[in-house]
């Protein structure tokens, strides 16, 4: 059948999966769950995956949704999806069934795929609802089709399908840290172009070994393709811990890895960091929150210079700026605040309220345009016009950019505090609160106040044995930042709450200290 793609359009993620499938054949390309998988033998897997999904009435463009953990058997999922021209609609496997539920009302999936190894449970309450046609399951279950069974029958010889560059390839909700979460439309153009950013603008190893310690079904996804590209191996880290991810590391020779800075702060502080031998690491990206220069610092002497930033959001995935490994330059501290450069193909303008453009050095809200940039939020036309305001979609990040073109991000819009009138920005406050010996990680927040309109509050967690009064950090922070951006208030916890994918959870910690001011430590 002649191809429906006219000459000028772009390729699919399904294309970009046959392409690594043919170049690589006889390669190692999944490692993890005790299976070692080829590309060829992994390509068998997915195109009979793809068969299965046919014979029981699924179509392309349908949506499919896997809640899974990080294995091999996940992986055949989804790439089966792109090579079949299915929406891929992830659900996290920290979200709790009220939020699983509102995915699989609000994208109208067609098929569900449950991991019952780890979440038969969820599975079982899920099944029960009756929202999804096929329920589907990667192991034996009291419920659904065991589709690895199922599917081991199946022809493995694909059939030809047409997925459209400007098709859906993925749904992928956000977090709902700010009210209910919105389904963010990708299509295969924006997959595709984040991919070949990846490929082009990151530091890659010459063959990948790529450790996934972090979930499949959000940032740590996005590295199967390129990795594929480049004929490397994936190896999969179910939950991630500390002590297992170093040794991980020196068991295979892992060279490239992500992570969140939460997990880089509890890897600095892990008493058995040099037990083992971390040489074969050439590259820790990391991304999805802020980190904190003087810990990144400390990441730089203990780690060297294998560091390389990303940032992007879920509208604008994973590359809409980078900072190089070389420009974690202890010689150029000042860097250490940047999220880099933004990336060719993308354009990027800091914008004011009336959506003119700031001058360098002032802050505006971070916009972008390209076609990296989602095609909007499923069923939410008003959120959609929101965010792509003036013809370009906010990102809700406030920045400032340097002569040199550095970005630095300052704050979410939603947590700058106007405290006495002055704009603080809570970044900076946790940045400067880094600085201190005894501080591992902070949180900032603005707490309502009668006299201030915000007050700036502070929440700390110490380093293993550090101990320091509240009335110190509040003075520490004083004496460089100055009174304004100085907390009001400042409370010690053990932890902070965080987000399913890593992120300090902000809205928990409002919830809890815009009531009651009865646990100040002094």
């Amino acid at each position: 059948m002649p191809s429906k793609i006219a000459p000028h359009e772009g390729a699919t993620v399904g294309a970009l999966y046959r392409s690594a499938f043919r170049a690589f054949a006889s390669r190692e390309a999944l490692v993890g769950d005790g299976v070692r998988l080829s590309y060829e033998e992994l390509a068998c897997r997915c195109k009979r995956m793809v068969a299965y999904f046919e014979s029981i009435g699924v179509r392309p463009q349908d949506g499919i949704g896997l809640l899974s953990g990080n294995s091999p058997d996940a992986v055949v999922v989804l790439i089966a999806a792109q090579l079949f021209g299915l929406r891929l609609i992830p659900l996290h496997p920290l979200g709790s069934e009220d939020d699983h539920a509102y995915v699989l009302r609000d994208s109208g999936m067609k098929a569900l795929v449950v991991d019952t190894a780890r979440y038969a449970e969820r599975g079982a309450a899920l099944a029960r609802l009756g929202i999804v046609g096929h329920v589907l399951t990667l192991g034996p279950s009291a419920f659904g089709t065991d589709i690895q069974v199922a599917s081991a029958s199946m022809d493995p010889s694909e059939a030809e399908y047409d997925a459209q560059p400007d098709d859906i390839a993925k749904i992928a909700y956000t977090g709902g840290t700010t009210g209910q979460s919105k389904g963010v439309l990708q299509r295969h153009r924006a997959i595709v172009t984040m991919t070949l950013q990846q490929l082009a603008c990151w530091e890659w190893p010459a063959q990948p070994r790529f450790l996934a310690a972090t979930p499949i079904s959000h940032a740590a996804g996005a590295f199967i393709l390129p990795t594929f590209l480049r004929g490397g191996t994936v190896f999969f880290m179910d939950k991630y811990h500390p002590e297992r991810f170093l040794e991980t590391i020196q068991t295979h020779g892992i060279n490239c890895t992500f992570l969140v800075p939460s997990q880089i702060y509890g890897l600095l502080e892990s008493p058995v960091l040099g037990d083992y031998n971390l040489a074969s690491l050439q590259r820790l990206w990391y991304g999805a929150s802020p980190i904190t220069p003087a810990r990144l610092q400390e990441g730089l002497q203990k780690f060297g210079q294998i560091f390389g930033q990303i940032y992007g959001q879920v509208e604008a995935p994973m590359t809409v700026s980078y900072l190089r490994s070389d420009e974690h330059d202890p010689a150029r501290p000042h860097l250490l605040a940047s999220c880099g450069r933004v990336l060719p193909g993308n354009e990027v303008k800091l914008l004011d309220a009336d959506h003119a453009e700031v001058p360098a050095g002032e802050v505006g809200e971070l916009c972008v345009r390209g076609s990296l940039v989602m095609s909007g939020y499923l069923n939410r036309p008003d959120e959609t016009d929101k965010a792509f305001a003036g013809g370009w979609l906010h990102t809700g990040d406030m920045a400032r950019r340097d002569a040199e073109g550095y970005v630095y991000l300052v704050d979410r819009a939603k947590d700058m505090i106007i405290s006495g009138g002055f704009n603080v920005y809570s970044s900076e406050v946790e940045n400067c609160l880094a600085l201190h010996p005894a501080v591992a990680m902070s949180a900032v927040i603005g707490v309502p106040d009668p006299k201030w309109g915000e007050a700036v509050t502070a929440v700390v967690v110490l380093k293993p044995q550090a101990t320091v009064s509240a009335r110190a950090l509040i003075e520490f922070v004083a004496a460089r930042k100055g009174v304004v951006s100085a907390p009001k208030t400042l409370f010690f916890e053990t932890a902070l709450p965080l987000t399913a994918i890593g992120k300090v959870d902000k809205k928990a910690i409002r919830a809890k200290y815009w009531v009651g001011q009865d646990r100040q430590v002094s």
